[in-house]
């Protein structure tokens, strides 16, 4: 059969038992941990998941045709993608990746009606999902742990202070304009902290009603103000531009554009400060059931091709910082509270859905622990000038407002 071929080419390392529709068991691997065995209940199974593994995989589990049996879903994952590069070797993963990557130009195409479309796909679900496993602020993206803590409301206020002390944010009367603003919290935390004029730009009518509701709830609507708008359709110019969490769904055929677009809207001594997904080599197709079911539209960069389209808009890198094991910790958080939740998501959803979600999470964090995932912060300006020379002000940024709220607290 087609699955135990695959399976036997790829499994080298831990073990994994397949028992199929007939009722069959067949064990792969060197007999190592990790272990986990799979049960499939449909005979057409063992042919359509090898022609598209990520995708088929994931809709027989969503769909409860296939399960687990002694072990879980984090086992199977644990064992799959440490082999995975086994299976990208497999003449079968080859001719699926050639042919995906020939629709990848009609994939990446991203005009604004599409983005919109996108966004709507996984950002106008209930806001209610986001407060069962997001922090108190729904910051979702990569938190920073500035130690091996695991505390999600700690390290999500420490990414904020992080990217607030690379914006240079310590000077008056400043201009700044977010892109991709998500619920508010960040726009928020600018103003309130620095004082500057805040600008948020969002294509989610849920998150705009939101960051909405929470600006009038602060009293800070002559600081900051909320818009549903493309960052293409936005004009003005911004001393500060921040980007998080926004660029991986960009597209790599609109970096020249989105650079471009940034280089206009930003002064001659602005800053800009994009927090991105990115991989470490092989600009292959995004995973699949990523792509269909989470964020579709969505496309995970190289730095090297962010780079050359810097360069091609005229801007510089003043700073590039490289976050390795970071979102592992904050998916394996994020999975943990969302699993603790789960009946709420399912009356909220459904089983199905809660399937596909706990796939998400648990794939990503392992993903960003076996495979080439990081997450990048790039520093751009006009001028050599714009940022201090070396990044000790950064951490005297940081521990200066730690000690300024030490002291508040007293």
């Amino acid at each position: 059969m087609l699955l135990q071929k695959l399976f036997a080419f790829m499994i080298r390392e831990g073990t994994l038992s397949l028992i199929d529709a007939a009722g069959k068991k067949t064990t792969y691997g060197n007999g190592s941990a990790p272990n986990s065995t799979v049960r499939l209940h449909n005979q057409r199974l063992e042919y359509t998941i090898p022609l598209n593994p990520a995708l088929y995989f994931a809709e027989a589990y969503m769909e409860g045709t296939l399960t687990f049996e002694d072990s879980n879903l984090e086992d199977f994952l644990e064992v799959s993608l440490k082999n995975f590069p086994h299976l990208e070797k497999h003449w079968l993963m080859k001719i699926g990746n050639l042919l995906r990557r020939q629709t990848r130009r009609v994939k990446q195409y991203n005009p604004i009606r599409r983005a919109r479309r996108n966004v709507a796909h996984h950002y106008d679900l209930s806001g209610k999902l986001y407060d069962l496993f997001l922090d108190n602020d729904r910051q979702y993206s990569c938190a920073y742990f500035t130690s091996p803590h695991g505390d999600l409301e700690r390290a999500q206020a420490d990414k904020k202070r992080h990217i607030a002390a690379k914006l240079l944010l310590d000077r008056p009367n400043l201009k700044l304009l977010d892109i991709g603003s998500g619920w508010g919290g960040l726009g928020i935390y600018f103003a309130e902290q620095s004082g500057c004029d805040v600008t948020g730009l969002t294509l989610s009518k849920e998150q705009l009603a939101a960051s909405q509701q929470r600006v009038k709830k602060a009293g800070l609507d002559q600081r900051i103000r909320f818009h549903l708008r493309d960052y293409r359709e936005e004009n003005g110019t911004y001393d500060r531009i921040v980007s998080v969490g926004m660029f991986e769904h960009v597209g790599k055929k609109h970096y020249d554009e989105y650079f471009e677009r940034v280089r206009d809207l930003m002064t001659d001594d602005g800053v800009c400060l994009i927090h991105s997904i990115g991989k470490f080599a092989n600009p292959g197709p995004i995973n699949s059931f990523i792509q269909k079911y989470i964020f579709p539209g969505g496309d995970l960069p190289l730095l090297s091709m962010v780079f050359r389209s810097v360069e091609r808009a005229g801007l510089l890198v003043t700073d590039v910082e490289i976050l390795r094991l970071h979102y592992a910790t904050t998916l394996r958080l994020w999975h943990d509270r969302f699993q603790a939740n789960r009946s709420k998501v399912a009356r909220l959803y459904d089983e199905r859905f809660c399937r596909m979600w706990e796939l998400y999470l648990k794939a990503c964090e392992i993903g960003f622990y076996h495979q080439d995932l990081m997450v990048f912060q790039l520093q751009l300006a006009k001028k050599l000038d714009t940022v201090p020379l070396t990044r000790d002000y950064i951490y005297e940024q940081e521990h200066g407002d730690l000690e300024r709220r030490a002291h508040a607290a007293e």
